[in-house]
């Protein structure tokens, strides 16, 4: 499917590019050489992609739920939950961690759960973090990213059609599909 044009405003991400973002951030973590053990990414716009690195780096995956964007059907930041338990594939959470989101937006969500992590695993020696976006207003710099924004605009990504998207519609989307 086709993506609008992108603005300064606006950035349309198809899932082409979406997937081809993801091994960009893969490789440019190889080349860097940092050495981790484990990944943690942040749902839920961290899911995807820390799944496949995951998968590259043939690491455990660990999943923490935080929330922001919340309100006005996700497009206004609000207050930042994190989830009190993390689920990972294998063994605890220690030594050297890669930490995974979408974006870095205002660098919230990074700090505190950078803080959160360090508090609740000691054993955790060092954290470094990766996504495919880093707008330009964050506070915060990430250790890997793929683009830097500077307009900070707002990125359409491609698994956003979901996100309106109702069971009772789902027929519908279907055949709509399979014409197009």
């Amino acid at each position: 499917m086709a993506v609008p044009p992108s603005t300064d405003r606006d950035l349309w991400i198809s899932w082409d590019q979406y997937n081809a973002l993801i091994e960009r951030l893969a490789l440019t973590i190889h080349e860097s050489g940092w050495q981790f053990e484990k990944i943690i990414c942040l749902a839920r716009g961290g899911v995807r992609v820390g799944d496949v690195l995951s998968r590259i780096y043939d690491l455990p995956l660990g999943i923490l739920a935080t929330s922001s964007y919340r309100e006005a059907a996700g497009t206004l930041q609000g207050g930042l939950d994190i989830a009190q338990f993390i689920t990972i594939t294998r063994g605890t959470l220690d030594g050297k961690v890669l930490l995974v989101d979408d974006m870095v937006d205002t660098g919230l969500t990074f700090s505190r759960v950078s803080e959160h992590l360090h508090k609740q695993f000691p054993a955790i020696t060092e954290i470094r973090s990766a996504v495919l976006w880093w707008k330009g207003h964050a506070k915060v710099s990430p250790d890997y990213y793929v683009e830097k924004l500077p307009t900070n605009p707002w990125i359409h990504q491609p698994f956003e059609d979901y996100d309106s998207l109702r069971p009772h519609q789902l027929e519908a989307w279907l055949r709509k599909g399979r014409s197009s």
